[in-house]
């Protein structure tokens, strides 16, 4: 299957490649376009489009492309996805609902990634899903270890109040066990 997303790729543009050939479609062709073509293209080309407005596979209210992704596909019982979505949302949306500290680092590691001089959005895709292994080793880990929803940082803006995350079963605020 062909996918489609825009060029200049930063974190959820890579973030979600790297999730659909490992856990949706191993046999993914991705396809990078300037944005005001990405929807003409994946008409013709049959591909999925993702990271764009306006479709199925994007942002969707505090939610990044990746969450999508993993909810469409039903990925959500692998909690080591469900935390790297987290971080990946974090790392990618000034509106993020997750405060994950590791997303921070990954928006540093993924605009230093656009600073090395790729050819094209496929090889900086590529050099980059080392980087989604290993954070995916760390949530698997995490989860391991009794922490699926990662480690949390204090929100500076709200005085000394721990930032909340939504409990995926109730919808409910939950504190996180400190």
């Amino acid at each position: 299957m062909k996918w489609i997303t825009r060029e200049h790729v930063k974190v959820d543009r890579v973030a979600c490649p790297w999730l659909i050939k490992k856990f949706v479609d191993k046999d993914a062709e991705f396809l990078f376009v300037p944005t005001n073509q990405v929807l003409e293209v994946a008409e013709r080309e049959g591909a999925i489009p993702y990271d764009v407005k306006n479709v199925e596979l994007g942002h969707h209210g505090k939610e990044c492309s990746f969450e999508a992704i993993l909810k469409k596909y039903n990925l959500t019982s692998d909690l080591a996805l469900v935390l790297l979505g987290k971080i990946v949302n974090g790392a990618d949306t000034d509106n993020t609902l997750w405060h994950q500290p590791e997303g921070e680092g990954l928006e540093a590691i993924a605009e230093g990634f656009r600073h090395l001089g790729f050819k094209d959005d496929l090889e900086q895709n590529a050099a980059e899903w080392i980087v989604y292994d290993a954070l995916y080793a760390y949530c698997q880990e995490m989860v391991r270890q009794g922490k699926p929803d990662g480690e949390f940082k204090v929100d500076s803006s709200q005085a000394n109040t721990w930032s909340f995350n939504l409990d995926e079963r109730t919808g409910q605020q939950r504190r996180p066990k400190q």
